[in-house]
C-alpha cells in the first residue's frame, strides 16, 4: 500500500463510505433474517403464529394493533408467502452486494448504490404521501443523502482523473 492509499484511508469521505457499507449490509442482513422467517410461516395458519407471538411477548391479544395485524393477515397464503419472501430475498441480496462492494472501495458499487438507492426514492415518495409517518422521511431523507453524497464521490473522483491525466499529458 503506497503512502497515498494510506492517506486516503483515514480521510473522513472514506468513513462514510465505511459507513454506507455497513447501512447497506445490516438493512441486507435484516431483510434476508426476515425472508427466512416468512418462509417458516409457509404451511401454517400466519393468524395463529402472530397470536402466539404475542402471547410470548406479553401483548394483549385484544389489543386494537394486533386485531388490525390479524385482520391483514388474515387472507395471507402460501402463494403470498412465497412471493413476499422472494421479493425479500431479492432485495437483500441487492443490499448485500451494494454493502460488499463499497465495503471493498469498489467504484461500480458507487454506481450500482446510486442506481438503486435512487431507483426506490419515488416509492418512498409515494409512501410518504400515503402516510406520512417520522420513519418513513427519516428514510427519504438518508437515502437522498446517500445519493447525494455518493454522486458527489464521483464527480470529484472524475475531475481529479482527469486533472492528473492533463497535467500528465505532453
Amino acid at each position: 500500500m503506497n503512502k497515498k492509499s494510506r492517506e486516503d484511508s483515514r480521510t473522513p469521505r472514506t468513513w462514510t463510505l465505511l459507513l454506507i457499507a455497513i447501512f447497506k449490509l445490516f438493512k441486507g442482513l435484516l431483510l434476508l433474517v426476515t425472508g427466512i422467517g416468512i418462509l417458516s410461516l409457509l404451511h401454517k395458519d400466519v393468524s395463529a403464529v402472530v397470536l402466539e407471538w404475542a402471547r410470548l411477548l406479553s401483548v394483549d391479544p385484544d389489543s386494537r394493533f394486533i386485531h388490525k395485524l390479524l385482520s391483514k393477515l388474515w387472507g395471507v397464503d402460501d402463494r403470498k408467502l412465497e412471493a413476499v419472501s422472494a421479493g425479500t430475498f431479492f432485495y437483500s441480496s441487492l443490499l448485500l452486494t451494494e454493502g460488499v462492494g463499497l465495503l471493498m472501495r469498489r467504484r461500480w458499487a458507487e454506481y450500482f448504490t446510486i442506481i438503486t438507492t435512487a431507483a426506490l426514492i419515488p416509492l418512498e415518495i409515494y409512501e410518504i404521501f400515503r402516510h406520512v409517518t417520522v420513519v418513513r422521511i427519516l428514510i427519504l431523507v438518508v437515502n437522498l443523502l446517500i445519493v447525494a453524497y455518493l454522486v458527489e464521490r464521483r464527480v470529484s473522483g472524475h475531475r481529479r482523473r482527469v486533472a492528473r491525466e492533463a497535467t500528465e499529458a505532453p
